[in-house]
């Protein structure tokens, strides 16, 4: 045991770590995105009209739910990959800051739709959410880039099923989806694309609630 010990500890040398520190960084990445979401609801500041402040700003409550559920299925998502991962190294680093990347910018867009609905015309509408669908795709495109790295070093993630966890079925989902969601918002309708984005998550909770039941 003691011999195993030391060849893990050989192997991982300065180019293998353990997750724990990569995951706690990350958890924070979230943790401040997520809380970063609330600073774009408008509070009401004109004397006798809070009812109706509030009630023009619903865009921007639905708004803060699609990036509020994105950024938390994104953290589900994180979570259950780094389940999987037993060892990283510089390469799972640099795609997983790409990652964060995308996580950390989703207030931005999520701010802009907010203004767009509250003081732009139909087009600054389509451009919110057409950024907001740029962001999605870019998340797709990182997950992407972890599931290929991590199928080509299998000595980095649990053997277990690992051709079958990184499949990259669900990236492409991501990146397809929103990209569709892109589309509809430029060409049909800003608000139609807002919706989709709020059913994203949901679609995503079910899928993974389907696979589970289908595994167990």
């Amino acid at each position: 045991m003691a011999h195993d010990d030391a060849d893990m500890a050989e192997r991982r040398g300065p180019f293998y770590s353990e997750s724990n520190r990569v995951e706690a960084f990350s958890d924070g990445v979230f943790a401040i995105a997520i809380t970063l979401l609330v600073l774009e609801l408008a509070i009401p500041a004109t004397s006798g009209h809070f009812a109706e402040d509030l009630r023009d700003e619903w865009v921007s409550y639905v708004a803060y739910l699609a990036a509020f559920a994105n950024i938390g299925v994104l953290w589900l998502g994180h979570h259950t990959v780094f389940t999987r991962i037993k060892a990283v190294d510089t390469g799972v680093l640099w795609r997983n800051l790409v990652l964060l990347l995308t996580v950390s910018v989703v207030p931005f867009p999520t701010a802009v739709i907010a203004s767009a609905y509250r003081v732009g015309t139909p087009a600054d509408q389509a451009a919110g959410v057409l950024a907001y669908a740029i962001v999605g795709m870019g998340s797709g495109v990182a997950w992407l880039l972890l599931f290929e790295y991590m199928r080509r070093h299998p000595d980095l993630s649990d053997p277990l099923r690992h051709d079958d966890f990184w499949r990259p079925n669900e990236p492409l989902i991501t990146l397809f989806g929103y990209a569709i969601a892109a589309l509809i918002g430029w060409f049909v309708s800003p608000s139609i694309a807002l919706a989709i984005f709020l059913l994203f998550p949901i679609v995503y909770v079910v899928r993974v609630r389907s696979a589970e039941h289908r595994e167990s």
